[in-house]
């Protein structure tokens, strides 16, 4: 039975939230008026906390930026945000555990519902090449800028998002539920959906709710940043 690692990424393998330090960085780069960009930013991360957030108008706020700025000059801020945010919170602990589970011969997949604009480096960062991320529709009209419009493309991997994309990933494969052994390591609640559908979900770095409900049903819990 083929082994899968899936792991979340912000507060899971990083100590950060990346979208919103991405969203932070914009700010010190001067993309973005920086009270209306944090009250809207603030918002939207106070609804994710809560499982409310709406993923669709937050993606669409969340590119907003560099679909201003254009592909060249957000594709190299973004090298700049990896070199002064992302590398310094990439913990030798989590990077451990990713090795751990490949050189066990497992299929590693880092299962987001950060963009992949932001999240695709920070995965290559980590050596994991399997990424499931929120993906973004791009202009493809002829003449069009072939970069991102603000739209989502397919299922966004999100709440119960997460496991129709992790399905999805499947059967690309030719792989199904029954067939593979996945743990899925996550610090949310907005998770909960994979993490029930996973063969062992692992309370990593749990939010409150999330400890007192792995608590309750005996799953294994770790403070990777403790």
């Amino acid at each position: 039975m083929q082994q899968i690692a899936l792991f979340d990424l912000d507060h899971t393998l990083l100590p950060i939230d990346s979208d919103y330090a991405w969203g932070e960085f914009t700010i010190a780069r001067g993309w973005v008026d920086p009270v209306a960009f944090k009250r809207d930013n603030d918002a939207f991360y106070a609804q994710y906390q809560a499982g409310a957030l709406d993923v669709q108008a937050y993606v669409r706020f969340a590119t907003e930026a560099i679909r201003r700025q254009g592909a060249i000059d957000s594709i190299a801020a973004h090298a700049d945000f990896m070199r002064a945010v992302v590398q310094k919170s990439i913990q030798p602990q989590a990077l451990e555990l990713v090795r751990q589970h490949q050189h066990a011969g497992d299929t590693v997949v880092i299962v987001t519902a950060t963009n992949e604009f932001v999240t695709r480096p920070i995965a290559q960062a980590f050596g994991v090449e399997e990424l499931i991320a929120v993906e973004l529709e791009r202009d493809t009209t002829p003449g069009g800028s072939g970069w991102f419009t603000g739209a989502i493309r397919g299922t966004p991997s999100f709440r119960e998002g997460k496991v129709t994309r992790v399905q999805q990933w499947l059967q690309a494969r030719d792989l199904d539920w029954d067939r593979v052994h996945t743990t899925f390591y996550s610090d949310s609640m907005n998770d909960l959906p994979l993490l029930e559908r996973a063969t062992v979900p692992v309370a990593t770095n749990p939010d409150a709710r999330l400890r007192a409900l792995a608590q309750q049903r005996g799953w294994r819990i770790l403070d990777l940043f403790s």
